[in-house]
């Protein structure tokens, strides 16, 4: 067998593996090791390159990055950060119809700035966001929709999992992805905005709600309350975001300040006991094992691909095919919208990318730019069905049994068709991703 031969037919068998519901590093990991075995004849060098590929995957300053913001992640979450945002929102826009939703969008962009994880964002949005909604008379598909599409703002807004995994697999600074993600993610953020407010307009029956707005029984809090609330998240965001874009440290650096600026916000609010603290650490260690592993994997299958001479083959063809990078991209972002509706999102970046990164570079494509493409792209996949992770992970933690999947992926609908929109927009005008670098 060829080169090529091996390398096609280990990433095929890698597919059907992952179909057969094999954990996608497991399948990458196997195949890998095949792979490397058929093309050198020797499992003792295909054990070395796992050996070393393990040890270089992980054994690096930067990767520490991973651990950081994951556990200020579900300190933010601990600490009930979520609600506090949605509170403030919710009264900054409870004249407007289709305020609440507004309200979620809004809270969930700033929840997404301290937090780096979409499926957090729809677990804590659909227990605080969707029984406000539905008791001022929205309906549950609208209801459970926007918290749904404001949930991939978790990806898109720094700090992002899926950005920190991408800069891993491009060989990109984690610090400029972070960067470059936050015009796009407050792009999708005001576009969600204006659609909500053109939806309760022009499509009433689908938004329910109060047509003069979504009034507030009781008091409301005073601006100094609101200032309270809205104080620490601000400061975590500045710390974090600020130190990077100052230049003041690198991203693991942010991780480090924003776990501890999390860490002392918990405890202020008095949200952290020990047994809380136990659940974070174990969570946070769960989450960092996992991507450890995807890492490693995805580097073994790099490798692999590298020796086989497929990603090499793929340059030349497409170049001489004669798509073009517009050509090229609109067959990408295809590709990958396909597979969101069937592989979850990290599982996605860990296929495609070790083939499509050298054929961007040989368009000469900014590799930032092309990271943000692809997770916007990637990110649609959690609202469309068959697979929707954000929409699973809403009906799981939805406590009313009358809303149905069917009904979740209703309301997510009209949001991914508005991610595919901003999508087209980043790819036609990039210096929207390119602007602060």
């Amino acid at each position: 067998m060829s080169g090529l031969e091996i390398g096609f037919g280990t990433v095929a068998v890698m597919m059907v593996l992952i179909w057969l519901g094999v954990h996608v590093a497991v399948a990458l990991g196997l195949t890998s090791f095949a792979g490397v075995w058929l093309l050198k004849g020797s499992p003792e060098v295909a054990t070395a390159m796992l050996s070393q590929g393990a040890y270089d995957a992980v054994a690096s300053y930067v990767f520490a990055v991973v651990p950081l913001f994951v556990l200020m992640g579900f300190l933010v979450s601990i600490a009930d950060v979520g609600k506090d945002a949605f509170e403030v929102a919710n009264q900054g826009l409870r004249r407007l119809r289709g305020g609440l939703g507004m309200a979620t969008v809004a809270a969930n962009a700033i929840f997404a700035a301290i937090t780096g994880i979409s499926i957090a964002s729809a677990a804590v949005f659909t227990r605080v966001a969707v029984p406000e909604m539905l008791r001022y008379g929205y309906t549950p598909s609208f209801a459970t929709g926007v918290v749904a599409g404001s949930s991939v703002l978790g990806m898109l807004i720094p700090p992002s999992l899926l950005m920190i995994l991408y800069g891993f697999l491009a060989e990109v600074s984690v610090g400029h992805m972070f960067m470059a993600g936050i015009l796009p993610g407050l792009i999708l953020a005001v576009a969600y905005g204006i659609s909500i407010a053109a939806m309760a307009r022009l499509t009433p029956d689908f938004v329910g709600g109060s047509a003069t707005g979504d009034a507030m029984p009781g008091e409301l809090m005073s601006p100094g309350e609101m200032l309270l609330k809205l104080l620490p998240i601000v400061l975590l965001i500045v710390a974090v975001l600020g130190g990077i874009y100052g230049g003041f440290f690198n991203a693991t650096d942010a991780g480090a300040v924003g776990a501890a600026g999390a860490l002392i916000i918990a405890l202020v609010k008095r949200r952290l006991n020990r047994q809380k603290l136990w659940q974070v650490m174990v969570e946070t260690g769960h989450v960092t094992v996992s991507v450890s592993f995807l890492i490693i994997a995805a580097s073994l299958y790099t490798r692999m691909l590298a020796l086989s001479g497929v990603p090499q083959f793929l340059v030349e063809e497409i170049a001489g095919a004669g798509l073009g990078p517009l050509g090229f991209l609109a067959c990408y972002i295809l590709l990958v919208v396909l597979l969101g509706c069937f592989i979850d999102s990290s599982s996605i970046l860990l296929i495609v990318l070790p083939l499509m990164l050298p054929i961007a570079s040989g368009f000469d494509m900014n590799l930032v730019w092309f990271g943000i493409v692809t997770i916007v792209a990637v990110e649609i996949g959690l609202l469309t069905p068959p697979f929707g992770l954000s929409v699973y992970v809403i009906k799981s933690t939805l406590a009313d049994s009358r809303v149905t999947l069917g009904a979740i992926f209703r309301g997510a609908a009209p949001f991914a068709v508005i991610m595919l929109v901003v999508l087209i927009l980043l790819v036609l005008f990039p210096q929207l991703t390119l602007a602060l670098l």
